[in-house]
């Protein structure tokens, strides 16, 4: 078969505090995170916005060790990948591609092309597919093969979602159950699965398969589980004035609360890495409006990270997509659809989810509401309350 390599994606992280006002800028000039109508408006824009926001976004990095885990973590997974798939017989390269920061989509890319690389395995560390995650580095890959001749020769095959993946569902498992047997009573324990939330208008308009997938993994999780624990499934990181997947983290906590729930696991069902969604806005954020709302025992179950029947599944997955046909990158990035998303067919205010604790967190901005800031000091952006 020739030399394999396998292509982790992921969205990145800032390594450290001095990185975050960089990361942001990247993040903001990414057209499919802010819409604008006119491309310069992009790079001022994200400038803009990344400067308000560096302070308030290292404050809340500060809070988990000045910095995101995730490139670490990712990379740790990488070596664990390679070592599980040498162990299965299948030598391969690891590459890590992150979206907005180091080590860059487009920096994997090109040493894979320098190693002469025969055939890859794309895998997004993203177990459901999003058009908002796997999605967006899957429309950069396309667009990289299409400018770079070199690319063309090398074959590869897509992995777009591996949310029934057993060893996966497994490995959420075996998390779970670890913290269940925490508490006196486990079978009286409360699973809250959290998953991260998108505009709801991505799953009506766009068809974008992620709230099913969201629904279908809670589901095969409980069933591989085999508990009878109650449980209920939840959206995070919403904002702004557009309706998101419901319900909202933040409301479900409360209603729990109300009802005189006491034990709680927090599950992230759409992480698979450690980073500033789980250790900020869940043990921190979230962590505080349930102990407010009456929770008495809250605890998270981890992240799979390196588990070893988790990196099992991954070697698994790039096992199977090498016995099988090809999946190419239009294959996963065209979708069904009744309005088109990027580019958009008409101009309109517009948000879209983006890495970390800030995906979501910026929405209906446009260029009026920079000229209106600039201008009197306070503008939409006070008015939505981002700034």
């Amino acid at each position: 078969m020739g030399r394999v390599g396998v292509l982790l994606l992921n969205l990145g992280g800032p390594d450290k505090l001095e990185d975050v006002g960089p990361f942001l800028y990247n993040l903001f000039s990414d057209p499919e995170i802010i819409r604008l109508p006119f491309r310069w408006m992009q790079k001022p824009l994200a400038w803009f916005v990344a400067t308000r926001r560096e302070k308030t976004s290292q404050g809340n990095y500060k809070h988990i060790g000045g910095g995101s885990p995730l490139r670490r973590i990712t990379e740790e997974q990488g070596e664990a990948l390679k070592a599980q798939l040498d162990a299965m017989g299948k030598e391969t390269k690891i590459y890590v591609g992150m979206r907005y920061w180091h080590p860059y989509t487009e920096e994997a890319i090109a040493q894979l092309a320098q190693d002469n690389i025969e055939k890859l395995v794309i895998l997004p560390l993203y177990p459901q597919f999003s058009i908002s995650t796997s999605g967006s580095s899957f429309r950069l890959l396309e667009r990289l093969w299409q400018e770079n001749p070199k690319l063309q020769p090398l074959e590869y095959t897509v992995i777009p979602s591996w949310y029934k993946q057993t060893g996966y569902l497994q490995a959420m498992a075996e998390l779970i159950i670890e913290q269940l047997n925490q508490f006196p009573e486990p079978d009286q324990v409360h699973i809250f699965f959290s998953a991260h939330g998108v505009p709801k208008s991505y799953v009506v308009e766009a068809g974008d398969p992620y709230q099913q997938e969201i629904e279908e993994c809670t589901h095969l999780i409980m069933e591989t589980l085999n508990r009878p624990n109650p449980h209920i499934l939840a959206y995070q990181s919403r904002v702004g004035p557009v309706e998101w997947l419901q319900p909202y983290t933040e409301e479900a906590l409360k209603e729990l609360g109300a009802k005189g729930v006491q034990d709680l696991i927090v599950v992230p069902i759409s992480f698979v890495s450690e980073h500033i969604e789980t250790l900020q806005e869940i043990d921190i954020e979230y962590r505080e409006i349930a102990e407010e709302a009456g929770i008495q025992n809250f605890r998270r179950a981890a992240a799979p990270n390196t588990h070893p029947v988790f990196i099992k599944a991954l070697a698994d997955l790039v096992i199977e997509s090498l016995g099988k046909p090809s999946l190419k990158l239009s294959q996963v990035t065209q979708m069904k659809k009744r309005v088109k998303m990027y580019p958009q067919e008409r101009w309109e205010w517009g948000l879209t989810t983006s890495a970390e604790v800030w995906n979501g967190r910026i929405a209906m901005l446009g260029f009026i509401a920079l000229i209106i800031e600039i201008v009197t000091g306070r503008g939409l952006l006070h008015v939505i309350g981002i700034l």
